[in-house]
């Protein structure tokens, strides 16, 4: 008889995300590399940047209008005389500054000693060499005090963050062309099913494209990995065994298909024999409730390779294209994220208004895919029309998954609902 899993359980959508990010926080990154700042865009620092000097460097306007002292504007309207102009990147006057003087500021541009406050020009009318103000200003006002954002020497971003637009203008501002990321997580893809073929090839009539491999590539993409598709598994236990383990050469594994229950569905028990360990094999969720999780240890079988290290984590992803879509979002991700040394984060909902009833089973947490709509704050969320978890257009008509907790019949339009983005 053929090995079958030795610790099978079916938890709660929180009780498996927890488990997930336990192993998660277990993992690091395999390397690291060297790049560009703007090819870094999309990978995770591997080392601290620190600031390489006071930010500002001086004491910084932030509006246009005049450099004045607050004591002077005690009585109103204050007539004050301009003593000169001070541009962004200009020279400042060392002069001493006298009660009763102003000079002429742009935003960005340092405030001169002896001046401890900026007042808007709107709130002033200028005549010859001479300013009126007819609104009173408090002392630093419209002023960010020199290295008020960040002193010499401290840590502006810590290893662990993915680096986008905002990191990179941090990198650039303390002189950096190069960073030090981590090197991309290999993900091997590995679908499986005699009635899945190559996309370039014509389906049989019971047949389908094997669009799993792509949309979960895409995926691994996206969240900073590398993809490894692997050619497509048969219903034949030898080939599935070869496969699976060339797919554990990787530093994480993705099987879709052959997860559930019926005769063909030969993955668990193939990993079975390949010794591996279940932390769980099925979550309370639709869709997506047969998905498999699990490791197995370098040496308990033939999988002793030159890049194998204690353990290598699996996935086994239901092969209906949205389920294998959302279980990459649910678990899978986080654990190659871990991998490409992303630090631990929860995962996020933000919360919109249903637009439309919404009536459902109880028992299981849904995550259906949903049009997020409105401008501004208000926000709303309607179900996308779907046939199950094999619509894969309704995904592509989406902008969210809409969750819907086990617990609830029927949720009425106008309540608010957890929705995770896609």
């Amino acid at each position: 008889m053929a090995a079958q899993p030795e610790q099978a359980s079916i938890l709660s959508f929180e009780e498996a995300r927890a488990l997930v990010e336990a192993h998660a926080s277990r993992l690091r990154p395999r390397g690291r590399e060297l790049l560009g700042i703007l090819d870094a865009q999309g990978r995770v620092l591997a080392e601290p940047i620190y600031a390489d000097r006071d930010f500002p460097p001086f004491p910084r306007a932030t509006r246009d209008g005049y450099a004045i002292r607050a004591a002077d504007l005690d009585k109103l309207p204050a007539d004050l005389k301009i003593i000169g102009e001070i541009k962004a990147g200009g020279a400042v006057s060392t002069l001493p500054v006298e009660s009763g003087q102003a000079a002429t500021i742009m935003t960005g541009a340092p405030v001169p000693d002896g001046f401890d406050s900026v007042v808007m020009i709107e709130h002033t009318s200028r005549v010859g060499d001479r300013v009126h103000v007819a609104r009173r200003v408090a002392a630093t006002e419209n002023i960010v005090a020199a290295g008020a954002e960040a002193k010499r020497g401290n840590k502006l971003l810590a290893p662990g963050v993915r680096i986008g637009y905002a990191e990179v203008a941090v990198t650039a501002s303390v002189g950096r062309l190069r960073v030090l990321v981590n090197a991309k997580p290999r993900v091997a893809v590995l679908s499986t099913g005699d009635e899945v073929v190559d996309i370039d090839l014509p389906p049989g009539p019971n047949q389908i494209r094997n669009s799993n491999s792509f949309s979960l590539a895409a995926q691994i993409q996206a969240a900073g990995g590398e993809a490894i598709v692997l050619p497509i598994a048969p219903d034949e236990p030898t080939r599935l065994r070869e496969l699976l383990t060339e797919g554990l050469e990787s530093d994480l594994l993705l099987i879709a298909g052959g997860v559930s229950m019926g005769k063909y569905d030969l993955v668990e028990q193939a990993l079975a024999e390949l010794k591996a360990e279940f932390f769980f094999t099925g979550a309370q969720i639709q869709p997506g409730k047969p998905v498999v999780f699990g490791r197995v240890t370098c040496g308990a079988d033939t999988l002793v390779r030159e890049r194998c290290v204690e353990h290598k984590y699996f996935f086994g992803l239901p092969g209906n294209p949205i389920s294998t879509m959302v279980t990459f979002e649910l678990f899978a991700k986080r654990m190659l994220e871990a991998l490409a040394g992303i630090s631990s984060r929860n995962l996020l909902f933000t919360y919109a208004k249903l637009k439309s009833e919404i009536r459902t089973k109880t028992g299981l947490k849904r995550f259906l895919p949903a049009l997020l709509s409105g401008e501004y704050e208000h926000s709303e969320v309607e179900l996308v029309r779907w046939q199950g978890s094999g619509d894969i257009a309704s995904v592509a008509r989406a902008n969210c998954y809409a969750v819907i907790p086990p617990d609830r019949e029927r949720i009425e339009a106008g309540e608010w609902v957890p929705v995770l983005l896609r």
